[in-house]
């Protein structure tokens, strides 16, 4: 069993989840819990550092080559955890997703064109698409009792016909959704609809809790794959995000053959480090990673235990990731003053709501994974915080 307990002090050691968040924040590292930035106060699986040492012990830092056995790992996870049979022909390694989604949003789209969120969601889409001269298309989730739903009508009656893209979050974030095989299957009859590439960020796809089941966009609407890309990572899963290594995955030899040309373009190559990190974690991380979720869970459970006993503060049901999404619209406050009380009172730096589009403006968004003692003290902060309430 691995000791998630364990004090890790990640000060000054260029962490932007804990050296950003007072500059950020106005939370200082010193007496505050940093709860936004999307990695894990975790080692990795030993399988990862003994790789790393390895490359260390040899000592000569030279350029990545013959990715066989790193993309036999990719396919050999998907197989196992997933069900989905891969082809190493298909994969493509990125500077991590986001680096990925641009090449996506290039290679699939123009100028102008129209990309579709489903908002709130990760606030790093909306970026790239801004940052690529496109029309961001925000089809705001339904907020059914605690659990966003896709409204496909709404968004239909949205479009203007320069439309090109959908980027899915599956499972979602920051709303921890894992979207049923029928919602998936309707988002993808609604891609062929309407002529849409349908981009499908998978990362956080191994963090899926109890009896919740993700199902692979591909294995979900096999009838799509000509107009399918898949994004998936190893880097939520195994907490190696600093080696910005993401796969995008492409069955069809079209689809394939247009990314190629803009991924050749760009220049692109592999991170040794992140390659060789991925590789280990693939083909010895399993165990690692089932303690993980167990670790999680219960980290879970406290969280949301603790919101819960706070009046007019709910934290979405969360059946995957390790990103909780508190809902503080039933305090009645203005976002300035909740996330006021977050900061200044608790001492908790969180994600702000309103940085993931459309619906998020009375969220904040914690990331619960860290040591339990760090999860505790937050929600007895947090209930302390908003004690006139109760």
């Amino acid at each position: 069993m691995t000791n998630f307990d364990e004090v890790i002090d990640r000060r000054d050691t260029h962490s932007a989840k804990w050296d950003a968040m007072e500059p950020l924040y106005g939370v200082s590292p010193d007496d505050g819990i940093s709860m936004w930035v999307a990695d894990m106060d975790f080692h990795p699986p030993q399988a990862v550092s003994a790789a790393v040492q390895g490359m260390v012990d040899h000592g000569v830092y030279g350029y990545y080559a013959m990715d066989a056995s790193y993309k036999a790992a990719i396919c050999g996870w998907m197989d196992r955890r997933h069900g989905w049979t891969v082809d190493l022909d298909w994969i493509f390694s990125t500077h991590g997703l986001v680096n990925g989604t641009a090449l996506c949003i290039q290679t699939y789209s123009n100028a102008g064109d129209g990309v579709i969120l489903f908002t709130p969601v990760y606030h790093a889409f909306a970026k790239v698409i801004n940052a690529n001269n496109r029309r961001i298309v925000e089809s705001e989730l339904v907020n059914n009792n605690g659990r966003y739903e896709m409204d496909l009508a709404a968004l239909e009656s949205q479009l203007k016909g320069d439309e090109k893209m959908v980027i899915l979050c599956s499972p979602h974030n920051p709303g921890g959704r894992v979207w049923s095989k029928p919602e998936l299957k309707a988002l993808a009859d609604f891609c062929v609809k309407h002529d849409l590439i349908l981009v499908s960020d998978e990362i956080h796809h191994d963090l899926v809790y109890g009896d919740n089941k993700h199902t692979v966009m591909s294995l979900a609407a096999p009838e799509i794959i000509n107009r399918l890309v898949m994004l998936t990572a190893s880097s939520k899963t195994f907490n190696i995000a600093g080696a910005h290594v993401g796969n995008v995955i492409i069955e069809d030899p079209d689809l394939r053959a247009q990314f190629a040309a803009t991924y050749l373009a760009g220049g692109n190559s592999p991170n040794s480090f992140g390659v060789i990190m991925t590789e280990a974690a693939y083909n010895d991380g399993e165990d690692w990673l089932n303690d993980l979720l167990d670790y999680l869970e219960e980290n879970r459970r406290i969280f949301d235990a603790g919101i819960a006993a706070i009046p007019g503060l709910k934290s979405m049901d969360l059946s995957a990731t390790y990103l909780a999404w508190v809902d503080f619209s039933g305090t009645g406050m203005p976002p300035e003053e909740f996330t006021k009380r977050v900061e200044q009172e608790a001492k908790i730096a969180a994600n702000y709501g309103h940085t993931f589009g459309k619906g998020g403006e009375n969220f904040l968004r914690f990331n619960i994974a860290t040591r339990r003692e760090l999860v505790e003290k937050a929600v007895k902060r947090l209930a302390a915080a908003f004690a006139d309430l109760q």
